[in-house]
């Protein structure tokens, strides 16, 4: 008798060592998704921020490509506008050596030209003919001087407007090739950033799959320790309340976590809680709230170890984060059988039980049913 109680308190030595090694993993295993969570969002937002550069760059290069084209357009009208102050001043100039040589040519010969022209006249009319053919070459000389003088000013005027327009544009482009270079240097930067969150990611991603193997081998080793052993009351009926069921954690009434919309507690956990969290020691005994076939008894990801259980007519009781299970698949149970000790296992901040009540798939708040 006394080594049967030797051995029972070892174990429950050895269960208390290991529950305190599974809390202090787990607080570090929630720690470590939630830098992975961080970093994850840093990730996408540093991906963000670069894809709108990206698109910052292809917009100014576009911009770019069309100001070009605006550029050798108006190189083209400036080339061809020189063209033409060329030709209008070469005329102007022809113009205006023509003018002095017949200038020069009247100036010389004076007087002489006019007695020519009385002495070879026939009449006085014909004379006044000649000398007013004479005026009319003077004055188309000055007419068509300053004609072409009028046209080479107002040519040097659009040229001076074009090469205005296309210094403007040569700005215009300095100050695209600015902006591109300095986009481009904050995309390369976000780049850098990236690829330095990724690293991070990796690195936490990496420990997060050490802890999580560790925390599984844990539960494993604490299960296989407790394997054999099971408290007095394990399977016995206890049945408490006045509702449809009776209390899963009968003397642990604390409400950790109530249905309904909560703040997320830990990184996974929904701010959707879809039943209540009875907060409790662990081993605490668990009791099934009705009667009813046990559907599952198993480890289930973040649930942890959870038992889900069937009472006809669509009414399930489930049952998460379980430290032990003592029932099985297929199992028939009776309201108020212990089915499980309060644990931790699973995504969780702490020991406590998990209760939740769902009708046909969808979840009710446990209270409407004690």
């Amino acid at each position: 008798m006394m080594l049967k109680k030797r051995i029972i308190s070892l174990v429950l030595t050895l269960v208390m060592c290991l529950g305190v090694a599974i809390q202090a993993d787990a607080s570090e295993l929630n720690e470590t998704k939630e830098k992975a969570s961080q970093l994850e969002s840093k990730k996408k937002a540093a991906e963000s921020e670069k894809a709108s550069l990206a698109a910052q760059l292809e917009t100014i290069a576009a911009d770019m490509e069309e100001m070009q084209g605006k550029i050798e357009k108006k190189e083209a009208e400036l080339f061809a506008k020189e063209e033409e102050l060329i030709q209008a001043k070469v005329e102007e100039n022809d113009q205006y050596e023509d003018m002095k040589k017949r200038i020069k040519y009247m100036y010389e010969n004076g007087n002489v030209q006019f007695i020519e022209i009385l002495l070879e006249s026939q009449t006085i009319a014909d004379f006044l003919n000649k000398a007013e053919y004479i005026n009319t070459i003077s004055e188309y000389d000055r007419d068509m001087l300053d004609e072409f003088q009028a046209v080479v000013k107002k040519v040097e005027k659009q040229e001076a407007e074009i090469r205005d327009e296309y210094e403007e544009m040569g700005e215009m482009q300095d100050a695209l090739i600015a902006k591109q270079d300095e986009v481009s240097t904050l995309v390369a930067e976000k780049e850098a950033e990236i690829s330095e969150l990724g690293s991070q990611l990796d690195e936490t991603n990496a420990k997060l799959s050490e802890l999580q193997a560790a925390a599984e081998a844990a539960q494993r080793k604490q299960a296989e320790a407790t394997s054999g052993y099971q408290p007095s009351n394990a399977g016995a009926a206890v049945v408490t309340g006045n509702g449809t069921f009776t209390h899963p954690c009968p003397g642990y009434t604390y409400i950790s976590s109530y249905f309904g919309y909560r703040e997320q507690p830990l990184a996974g956990a929904s701010t959707n809680h879809k039943g209540m969290d009875f907060a409790a020691p662990q081993g605490t005994p668990i009791y099934a709230a009705a009667g009813g076939t046990v559907v599952s008894a198993a480890y289930s990801g973040n649930a942890g170890n959870m038992i889900t259980i069937s009472h006809g007519n669509g009414l399930v009781t489930i049952y998460m984060h379980c430290y032990q299970m003592f029932v099985s698949a297929g199992q028939s149970v009776s309201k108020g059988q212990n089915i499980a000790s309060v644990g931790t296992t699973g995504n969780s901040t702490g020991p406590h039980l998990h209760f939740q009540v769902n009708v046909n798939g969808v979840p009710k708040n446990p209270q409407n049913y004690f």
